[in-house]
């Protein structure tokens, strides 16, 4: 049997980028994954048919919260339980912290609807089958910007800081399911292929010199998923960088 065989996990916004690897490495592992995006219909599709162990999609767009409910909902009726939640959907656009004018209040309240209200209502209608599992496992992923004054806007920050908040509350108050974030730095993902100021800065800046990969993150994933006395914990995956900034 393979190390994660029987499990089942919920990767949100995994049609590419860190959300794609984490739902290879989680399949490659024996994972049942259920693939998720809000939008990318055909790449969710074919990512779920490379994967073995029985892989579905699901379309859901998370700040909508009947569209939440079928992601559970759909999760169960196929699988029967859920053993992790991985939410790694989010939303985000560059916007400079100096330029207040600039973060309008419709990209304040998508980055929270999004990252924050969507990442909370799909969590708390996990809890009930999560419960149920032998170790009930939610990773949220995050971002340094939630945790230095640093990141693609100041709503994207402060959307990242109230996650790493959150996973800390529910551990605390809801165990023994576990929770746990993972906090990359900058990352190459196609969402930030064109962001080339911003990695040539984080390659000149961290120790490691470069960003982080999708692979580092999943990676990060699977330490937490690994690890069953680990709860509460923000994992951050910067290549030292918020040691020198």
């Amino acid at each position: 049997m393979s190390e994660l065989s029987g499990m089942v996990a919920i990767v949100t916004g995994s049609s590419s980028g860190i959300g794609e690897r984490t739902a290879q490495r989680l399949a490659e592992l024996g994972a049942h994954v259920v693939v998720n995006s809000a939008s990318s219909v055909e790449a969710g599709e074919k990512l779920a048919a490379s994967l073995p162990n029985g892989a579905i999609y699901i379309q859901a767009d998370i700040s909508d919260k009947a569209q939440c409910e079928n992601l559970i909902n759909g999760t169960i009726a196929k699988f029967g339980k859920l053993d992790l939640l991985v939410n790694n959907a989010g939303w985000t656009t560059l916007v400079p912290h100096g330029d207040l004018e600039a973060l309008t209040d419709e990209i304040f309240e998508r980055t929270f609807e999004v990252n924050v209200f969507g990442t909370w209502q799909l969590t708390k209608m996990a809890m009930p089958h999560l419960r149920k599992s032998e170790d009930g496992n939610v990773v949220n992923i995050t971002s340094v910007a939630g945790v230095r004054p640093m990141g693609s806007s100041i709503a994207y920050s402060m959307t990242k800081a109230a996650l790493n908040q959150m996973t800390r509350l529910m551990a605390k108050s809801h165990g023994p399911v576990r929770h746990n974030a993972v906090a990359p730095g900058l990352v190459e993902t196609p969402w930030t292929k064109d962001w080339a100021t911003q990695h040539a800065g984080v390659a000149a800046m961290a120790p490691l010199k470069r960003s982080a990969t999708a692979d580092d993150c999943a990676e990060a994933v699977l330490a937490l998923v690994r690890n069953k006395y680990v709860t509460g914990q923000i994992f951050v995956v910067d290549g030292g960088l918020t040691q020198v900034s």
